[in-house]
């Protein structure tokens, strides 16, 4: 049953450890925003509207993500597994 367990935390690890990288790289840099030639209003909106975004959205997931990442990683890695 422990090794079971311990299986299913690796995969989901790794598939983790995929997302993440998936999703930061599909985020786009902080100088990139509005391409750097619009500033003033439009800066205001959409730093304002940033949690309603995909931006903010890939974010937040990419916050939940880390957070399940070195969780699960601190189980595999203190857990009663050895």
């Amino acid at each position: 049953m422990v090794h079971v367990v311990k299986i299913v935390l690796t995969v989901l690890f790794v598939l983790i450890s995929l997302a993440i990288t998936v999703i930061v790289l599909m985020q786009e840099g902080k100088q990139a925003g509005l391409s750097g030639s619009i500033s003033g209003a439009a800066d205001n909106y959409w730093g304002k509207n940033k949690g309603r975004s995909i931006e903010g959205k890939l974010e937040k997931i990419t916050t939940v993500l880390a957070v399940l990442f070195i969780v699960i990683a601190l189980v595999l890695n203190f857990g009663m597994f050895n």
